[in-house]
């Protein structure tokens, strides 16, 4: 839930005293003991920022409307912000006065949506304070059209080309008498040779076609060649397919092969929050780069070296469906210690992934490809390959340690009958 801030507004009914000598003053003080005074409260209900990359807010609905007593801890609204929608409640107890900003409009970070008024009492208080308010921007009425372009001007009788007019000077023609077939009316030096009877030149002879190229049948396909001695398609591959029947993608695969290397070579799951200090996380929460209407979601996957790939499957298929419906709460987007990104499946080779604030590394998983490979033995195999890449922040993670981590990953992926276990 998100936190409001409130502005308290008092109004004094008290009306001035004016002193005369000090019996006045003494008169002055004993009526103003005996006068009560009555304040009006009125707190403004402000827009939250519910992400740090919050700028506005939309408002989904109001789940109190005008003249709704609420209390403290009540949810008054519904937030659209750019990572989930959200619940926001009180923390004062009142009568919900005036909505501002109503359901489906949006307004900036900070921005006064409602006020909330103490007692009935401060109703008319607050909806005074609700027309000396700015209005939304959303709210205002648009701005009228621009006007529309001056027509061009039109062309002055007798407007010619130069072409026109050097024509016209050779062949003694008056171009006051010449109607213009060009722009606007404009005479061409068509319209001078069409005056002084010139017929026009006629063009050059179109290019003959190219002949037609004899058809040729398609020569029938090659037999199948016996196959390479010790050709085989990865392991990796071999063991995706057999256990994607049961919701285990390659992405899924490739985040559990990265927490096993992340084990190994705990310095890459090292965090720095706010550039000065830097911790060395004891959990290994693995953020997926998830593609939605509008914008990207990086859903956090906890503990994910002390899950099995068919757990993590089945919580990862919660936290998608989460993502899609934008109902994701803040710790499930930005509690990772370490990010992957994977845009093999749209045909990407390689690429390079911009570093999440407040982590170390991030890995970049390209397309895997079948290509031909030459063992130590010089025999020839075809095996299914993918260029991977990690950027880093350097100030706590050097080459050496990335080099040392992509290589346990490399393996874990060659051999990743320990995936399963």
């Amino acid at each position: 839930m998100a936190s409001l801030a409130s502005l308290s507004l008092s109004v004094s009914t008290a009306p001035p005293c004016r002193a005369r000598g000090a019996a006045a003053v003494v008169a002055r003080c004993r009526r103003r003991r005996r006068m009560g005074v009555v304040r009006a409260k009125v707190r403004e209900i402000f827009m939250p920022a519910l992400s740090s990359t919050m700028t506005e807010g939309r408002i989904v609905s109001w789940t109190a409307a005008e003249g709704d007593r609420v209390a403290k801890g009540d949810p008054v609204v519904v937030v659209e912000s750019d990572k989930a929608d959200m619940d926001v409640e009180t923390f004062y107890d009142g009568i919900v006065a005036v909505v501002l900003v109503p359901a489906g409009e949006s307004a900036p970070v900070g921005a006064p949506i409602a006020l909330l008024a103490e007692s009935e009492e401060d109703l008319a208080v607050a909806k005074a304070r609700a027309q000396s308010l700015p209005k939304s921007p959303a709210l205002e009425s648009p701005p009228p059209p621009p006007p529309p372009p001056p027509a061009a001007p039109a062309v002055a009788k007798g407007a010619a080309t130069p072409h026109a007019k050097k024509l016209a000077k050779q062949h003694r023609v008056d171009l006051s008498t010449v109607v213009g077939t060009g722009p606007h009316g404009r005479v061409t030096g068509a319209d001078v040779e069409t005056a002084a009877g010139i017929k026009p030149k006629p063009k050059g002879p179109k290019a003959a076609p190219p002949p037609p190229r004899p058809h040729h049948p398609a020569p029938p396909p090659p037999a199948v060649l016996p196959p390479v001695p010790g050709a085989t398609v990865v392991s990796f591959t071999a063991m995706q397919a057999a256990v994607k029947s049961k919701g285990v993608t390659k992405t899924l695969l490739l985040v559990k092969a990265a927490a096993m290397a992340l084990t190994q070579h705990p310095v890459v799951n090292a965090s720095c929050r706010d550039g000065k200090s830097f911790s060395y996380n004891s959990s290994i929460n693995i953020a997926v780069a998830v593609a939605i209407e509008g914008g990207l979601l990086t859903p956090v996957l906890e503990d994910v070296d002390k899950l099995d790939v068919y757990l993590l499957a089945q919580k990862w298929r919660g936290l998608l469906k989460k993502a899609r419906m934008k109902q994701l709460l803040p710790d499930e987007y930005s509690s990772g210690t370490f990010s992957l990104s994977n845009l093999g499946m749209f045909g990407v080779d390689r690429f390079d992934a911009i570093l999440p604030p407040g982590q170390g590394a991030i890995m970049a998983i390209g397309g895997s490809r079948p290509t031909v490979v030459a063992n130590k033995d010089g025999f020839f195999s075809i095996k299914n390959e993918m260029l991977v890449n990690v950027t880093a922040d350097h100030r706590i993670i050097y080459g050496a340690d990335l080099a040392a981590f992509l290589q346990t990953f490399a393996k874990i992926v060659e051999d990743p009958e320990s995936l399963t276990l």
